[in-house]
């Protein structure tokens, strides 16, 4: 007899789940603890999270010139930015098998808005985005992406993780506009306020709350599609207001909740493939041009690996020691959806922290991906529909997500050791306080190796956090040194 026909069978261990179908085992919906419903619940309640990025993306990279006084057109950059994030988010469904999805990334949006296009042209800029992208699949590739993932201790994991959680928070209550930034003509230290005069006025703000005490709610009475029921409820409800209240577009923000009066829109694709790989740094020079490449992959690489880091956990992905099995593949699409952005001129592509309220829904595999993949793809004939949900119905979710992920994790620091708790507590506090994941990390890694080197631990560092940390001091230490 073989040796597996004798080896005693431990009737402890529950027998994993039979798949239903082919789509089943392909993507272990069973054996992750899912469900088709599940996951398309999933898909649809971060697509609704994320949607936002359709007029935002356009917003930030449309009223920004290059160097010729040159600027994008706006029709041309909504069809760029719905077609990146198709192609990435099913991309990742497909190889990655995790549900998060992809799109232009905020913060390096910015970066080639107010920092590349002004010193050469918009071809110029993106092929520069295209440039990091590729170093990204290289160093995927050689495995040393991995390696600085895997050398990350878990306690700083895990602060990452609720870093994100309080980020996405913030965003939510931010974007709603239950709280908003003090002007500076007010001479004040203080940078947020409650509403937008220190008062909660106005309807937009009363469906936010709203649609957050209904999510929560739900949550608590553990009401399947409880984020996705909300975000629907509260867009209906938002409309019925602006319908009979006759507000002014302003008042929901960049998202108006009025049916629009033709759906469909024909996709503009003027600017795909309109990139120069190589011509900015005729414009800026070798050293100057090589620190651009580096700024987007440095954002592109951490905002990316916090994403992931956190998503994966709150979906139950990682093992016992906090790894990521095959995330590879994970981060070689991420790498893929940077060089995208910019072959689309839709900035680089990135994982979306938003994808945590797909996963508050019970998603668990790349099938949610693909649903908001192809929501995605829609949306390139039915941007006007795609749009209409204003954020104050959707930004309920991450004020929920934020707290799952939170709970889920504080507990799970080790506080007794300072080198842990003191890096993982500073890269809680700074995501949301710089409103930048990758500042937290930065900080988080930086404290990490300094505070170990203090206290004579210098060998419990791996080597690729040295490295790691050893970037970011340059990196910061860049705008000193004159070279951004």
């Amino acid at each position: 007899m073989s040796p597996s026909a004798t080896a005693p069978v431990d009737a402890s261990q529950p027998a994993a789940p039979q798949p239903q179908n082919g789509l089943d085992r392909f993507f272990k919906i069973s054996e992750r603890g899912s469900s088709v419903a599940r996951e398309i619940r999933g898909g649809f309640a971060t697509f609704f999270a994320m949607a936002y990025i359709i007029v935002l993306n356009p917003i930030i990279l449309g009223s920004a010139k290059d160097m010729y006084g040159h600027q994008l057109d706006g029709g041309q950059l909504v069809t760029a930015t719905v077609l990146t994030a198709a192609f990435s988010t099913l991309l990742m469904g497909v190889i990655g098998n995790v549900p998060i999805a992809l799109a232009a990334g905020l913060g390096v949006n910015t970066v080639v808005a107010l920092q590349l296009a002004p010193r050469m042209s918009w071809p110029d800029a993106m092929g520069m985005v295209v440039l990091a992208g590729i170093v990204v699949m290289l160093l995927v590739a050689t495995g040393l992406r991995e390696r600085v993932m895997h050398a990350v201790p878990t306690s700083l994991r895990k602060g990452i993780a609720i870093g994100i959680g309080l980020f996405i928070l913030l965003i939510g209550l931010v974007d709603s506009g239950f709280v908003s930034r003090v002007p500076d003509l007010a001479h004040t230290t203080v940078p947020l306020q409650l509403g937008s005069d220190g008062h909660l006025n106005g309807w937009p703000v009363l469906v936010f709350v709203l649609g957050a005490l209904l999510t929560l709610a739900l949550i608590v009475r553990k009401v399947p599609g409880a984020i996705l029921i909300s975000i629907v409820a509260m867009t209906v409800v938002a409309m019925i207001i602006d319908a009979i209240a006759d507000l002014p577009g302003q008042a929901w923000g960049l998202t108006v909740p009025q049916w629009p009066g033709n759906p469909v829109d024909t996709p503009d694709f003027g600017l795909l493939g309109k990139v120069s790989l190589f011509g900015g740094f005729d414009k800026v020079g070798l050293l100057t041009g090589v620190l651009f490449v580096f700024t987007v992959l440095l954002s592109c690489f951490f905002d990316a690996m916090g994403t992931i880091l956190g998503v994966g956990d709150e979906a139950k992905l990682t093992d016992k020691d906090g790894n990521f099995p095959g995330i590879n593949k994970v981060l070689f699409v991420d790498g893929i959806a940077v060089a995208a952005g910019g072959a689309t001129s839709a900035s680089a592509g990135t994982c979306f922290v938003e994808s945590t309220a797909g996963v508050g829904e019970g998603a668990r595999t790349g099938f949610a991906s693909i649903v908001t993949g192809l929501l995605f793809t829609v949306a390139l004939f039915l941007t006007p529909l795609a749009t209409m949900v204003p954020s104050q119905a959707a930004t309920p979710a991450l004020l929920a997500v934020g707290f799952l992920i939170i709970s889920g994790s504080v507990r799970d620091i080790d506080w007794s050791d300072y080198t842990l708790a003191i890096p993982a507590f500073l890269a809680m506090l700074m995501m949301p306080f710089t409103y930048s994941i990758t500042n937290g990390i930065g900080i988080g890694f930086i404290a990490f190796s300094v505070l170990r080197v203090v206290a004579g631990r210098w060998r419990e560092v791996p080597v690729p956090m040295y490295v790691v940390s050893a970037v970011f001091v340059f990196y910061y230490a860049m705008p000193a040194l004159g070279l951004t």
